[in-house]
């Protein structure tokens, strides 16, 4: 839809069969897109380690991957401003595929620096795979906008799941190319986001974002343009007490999530934990990120929004005690991952889902893209100072110290119900 047409215009009886085909779209680039993450993600902090020869860079890598999106969100916020999901969508995977060739050129090159370029090219396509919740969120229904958004959360479980278990093959594959096992995974992930950069191109049509304008009869011209700006969205941001919540909650989650998981691989490394079993671990905490989401998103549009990011905050908090005092111990290593993806499921539903319902539809995509830059940001920072800690106090403060990123959640989370409670007296 070139140039950002307006659609065709859909009427009610067509309404249904149109989610339908969005969502099953969706799902099909999220499995695709899930698995070349993971198949990366799983081995990152290992390849900066292997490349850099040192441990306190290992952290580096991991926070390169989410500069990526924070990077690309707000230009894909415009783009799709302009051009909708399927334009911002299919551009974000191209970027994680040349992404994901220059980390291979850099672990073959023996280059830190351009290790770590490429992995934030790689990180882009993890931009796709967060903004299609958002996608999923642009045709449905108020009351079921939160499982609309963990349908599509959900997807990502396959692949992901899957990602990290065919990460020693894809290792293998390479041997005798001169280019590092760690970095194999890499090559396997470019061949997978162009495959999902060419489904959604072809398949994402019409376009969600430009219908749900469409359907919304927004209007056209400057002053629908303006509504659009950034400028527009930081303001409904700050008329809105519950989108600073959702704000501080995907990314404080994000933040927890990623400083943790980070960092984790090394944990395990350092108590003679193998690559197989690694990736095991590793399996088992995107299982906890992305199978249960569905319930989250039941919970939600149930239970209500709040509930559930006070949910999200007890079960990351309960997460980096597990793997904090872990030790030695793989299984309470893994339980604390399952539990740590559990609880980012529920702060990116529930979050995503009250940020969406939060503002004026036109603003809508570029204060979503605005809540992907602070959560990616705040991640990178999270993971910077992750390897950092790790080898100055080690593990188990960098649990205890993941573990105070959710106050301000938590602090938000009391006085949102402590206004409800207030008002339902009054």
């Amino acid at each position: 839809m070139p140039g950002g047409a307006k659609p065709r215009p859909v009427t009610p009886e067509e309404l249904p069969a149109l989610r339908r085909r969005v969502h099953a779209v969706l799902i099909a680039s999220q499995i695709l897109g899930g698995l070349g993450i993971a198949i990366g993600v799983a081995l990152a902090a290992l390849l900066a380690k292997e490349v850099s020869g040192t441990e306190a860079l290992a952290g580096v890598a991991s926070t390169a991957t989410v500069a990526g999106p924070a990077l690309l969100a707000m230009p894909l916020a415009s783009l799709m401003n302009a051009r909708g999901r399927r334009a911002g969508l299919t551009l974000a995977y191209l970027v994680g595929a040349a992404g994901a060739g220059v980390v291979v050129l850099g672990a073959a090159l023996g280059s830190f620096p351009l290790l770590l370029a490429g992995m934030v090219g790689f990180g882009g396509a993890s931009s796709a795979n967060l903004q299609a919740r958002f996608a999923a969120a642009d045709l449905a229904e108020p009351e079921r906008r939160a499982r609309a958004i963990s349908t599509v959360v959900w997807a990502t479980t396959i692949g992901a799941v899957l990602g990290p278990n065919i990460a020693a093959p894809a290792g293998k594959s390479v041997a005798g190319l001169g280019i590092p096992m760690a970095a194999g995974p890499f090559l396997w992930a470019a061949v997978v986001f162009l495959l999902a950069a060419v489904m959604v191109s072809v398949l994402l049509r019409p376009d969600p974002l430009l219908t749900a304008r469409s359907l919304a009869g927004a209007t056209e011209g400057a002053a629908a343009e303006e509504e659009r700006s950034l400028k527009a969205g930081l303001k409904a941001v700050r008329e809105s007490s519950r989108a600073r919540l959702a704000l501080v909650t995907v990314a404080a989650s994000h933040a927890t999530m990623v400083s943790i998981m980070s960092m984790t691989p090394v944990a395990l490394g350092h108590h003679g934990a193998g690559i197989e079993l690694i990736g095991l671990v590793i399996s088992g905490h995107i299982a906890g990120m992305y199978a249960f989401s569905p319930v989250m998103g039941w919970l939600a549009d149930r239970v209500g929004r709040l509930s559930v990011i006070g949910l999200s905050a007890g079960l990351l908090a309960g997460a980096a005690m597990l793997a904090g005092t872990a030790g030695p111990s793989h299984a309470q290593t893994a339980a604390g991952l399952f539990v740590l993806g559990l609880g980012w499921s529920a702060g990116l539903v529930s979050g995503s889902a009250l940020l969406t319902d939060s503002v004026p539809q036109a603003a809508r995509a570029a204060v979503q893209g605005l809540s992907d830059t602070i959560m990616n940001t705040a991640a990178g920072l999270g993971g910077l100072m992750a390897g950092l800690i790790m080898a100055k106090a080690g593990y188990g403060w960098l649990n205890a110290l993941g573990a105070c990123l959710l106050l301000p959640m938590a602090a938000l989370v009391l006085r949102g119900a402590t206004r409800r409670t207030a008002s339902k007296d009054a």
